[in-house]
């Protein structure tokens, strides 16, 4: 038998057997069609690199699809608690009762002296990876993102697109993890990283307070276009239609659509992508019927909801 099957075989059952994943799915990941892994990477539960495993890997995601174990991706375990907001001690909270409900069940390669052995270098010692995912769209306008990135990438952090490491940031989301995870203990690593994002928010807020200040028209005219494209196109492709959105989102935080909250930007976001769209569907959709049927629902979505007000 392959190693991967026999570490799947030890490691599944014991993660079914937690209290803390009640109720829970379980599946193997070659027992999944490819739309559904997809739809699992859209949804920010499996890695892309989980998604192209197949025999001897595994996945366990409670009903709220708030915490989530990957069983052979690039380590044995992989854990992921996942939080609306800042939330950085709750998802913690959270995956530390897994991880020590799992500790008294399985036999974890660890030393004192290095901490958890991976089979990934880079999660070598706490194994501990903090991510948080931040809607810079203020900072992007303002052509000040790449500064915050280099900021960042200069105190350890890592920033990536929407779906992690080599992907876009498209919607203007962009994912800020800690780089290392040994030779600090998981509450500095914790501290540290939540320091430096409350950092990024303020510069956010800056500038989009900045932006309003000095350039209120060129704000206005970014964000009618965006809702006049998003109410009314025909066919747009996903990428467009998470860059007005990113744009529509923003509308909705500096008050310019007041019957609207960040629900319904956020939920369009997510039922826009190509794997969700397609999961309405049963027929196999090309790419052009998508964009078609992506418009559709946009209009649909967004018929009720009045033209954005100019800013106050």
């Amino acid at each position: 038998k392959p190693d991967r099957l026999r570490v799947l075989e030890a490691i599944q059952p014991a993660v079914e057997s937690l209290p803390q994943l009640a109720p829970h799915f379980a599946v193997a990941m070659d027992d999944l069609a490819a739309l559904d892994k997809q739809v699992l990477v859209e949804r920010h539960l499996i890695s892309r690199e989980h998604a192209a495993k197949g025999a001897g890997s595994g996945l366990v995601v409670n009903q709220e699809e708030s915490l989530c174990v990957m069983i052979n991706e690039e380590d044995h375990l992989r854990m992921q608690a996942i939080r609306p907001g800042l939330q950085i001690k709750a998802c913690w909270q959270s995956i530390d009762a897994v991880d020590s409900a799992l500790e008294s069940k399985l036999d974890f390669a660890f030393t004192p002296e290095l901490g958890y052995l991976t089979a990934c270098p880079t999660n070598l010692g706490t194994g501990i990876r903090v991510s948080a995912m931040l809607h810079l769209p203020g900072l992007v306008l303002a052509e000040e993102i790449t500064r915050i990135i280099n900021a960042a990438n200069k105190l350890n952090f890592a920033v990536r697109g929407l779906y992690g490491e080599g992907t876009e940031a498209l919607g203007n989301v962009f994912q800020v993890s800690n780089q290392m995870t040994l030779g600090e203990s998981e509450a500095q690593i914790i501290e540290r990283i939540g320091k430096a994002l409350s950092q990024i928010i303020e510069e956010e807020e800056n500038s989009r307070a900045l932006l309003l200040e000095k350039k209120p028209n060129t704000v206005f005219n970014h964000i009618g276009r965006a809702y006049g494209i998003l109410a009314n196109a025909h066919t747009i492709s996903s990428k467009e239609t998470m860059n007005l959105l990113s744009l529509m989102r923003l509308g909705v935080d500096l008050g310019m659509f007041p019957s609207v909250d960040r629900s319904l930007t956020d939920e369009l976001f997510l039922l826009t992508q190509p794997a969700h769209l397609q999961r309405q569907h049963t027929e196999k959709l090309g790419a052009e019927e998508r964009d078609t049927l992506r418009s559709d629902m946009l209009r649909e979505r967004l018929r009720t909801v009045p033209r954005p007000q100019p800013p106050k």
